[in-house]
Parts: C-alpha cells; sequence; structure tokens
C-alpha cells in the first residue's frame, strides 16, 4: 500500500510544498505585524506624515486605529492551537 499511495501523492508534492511555503509566509507576516518594533516604525511613520501634511488628522487616526488593532488581534486559528494543547 504504501507504494501504491507514494505513486498517487507525488503528483501533488508540488501543491503539499505550495502550500506548506504559504504558510511559513502567513506566520512571518503575522509575527512582523505584531512586532513591537515594526509597529512603534508605523506609527511614527504616520506622525511624520501628518507633521509634513501628506496626510490628515482623520487620515492619521484612520491608520493608527488600523495598526493597533491589527497588533492586538488574534491571530486567526491560534483558538484551536490552544485547545489541542490544552486538551480541549
Amino acid at each position: 500500500m504504501g507504494l501504491f499511495s507514494w505513486t498517487v501523492g507525488l503528483p501533488l508534492a508540488p501543491v503539499r510544498a505550495v502550500i506548506g511555503l504559504g504558510q511559513v509566509i502567513q506566520r512571518q507576516a503575522e509575527t512582523q505585524q505584531r512586532d513591537p518594533a515594526a509597529v512603534r516604525r508605523r506609527l511614527e511613520e504616520l506622525d511624520e506624515a501628518q507633521r509634513s501634511g501628506r496626510l490628515g488628522a482623520e487620515d492619521v487616526r484612520r491608520e493608527q486605529s488600523a495598526v493597533t488593532t491589527a497588533m492586538l488581534r488574534p491571530a486567526p486559528g491560534r483558538d484551536a492551537e490552544r485547545e489541542r494543547e490544552e486538551g480541549g
């Protein structure tokens, strides 16, 4: 049975590799989005844009809200992982 499943599964190997790569990229993006240094840098960029007149006060408030909400929002799938770890 192992040879049969290997033969049938071989054409799907590239698809599995792409899915795995996508998962790695997603985790990295989530980590970077929640990195305090990156968040602070983005907030400082927004302040600078407001001081230079490139963004209005309302735009800055909206962007600041989006940045902080993204940082504080739980990552998708984290609840399921936590349940498995706790045995639930």
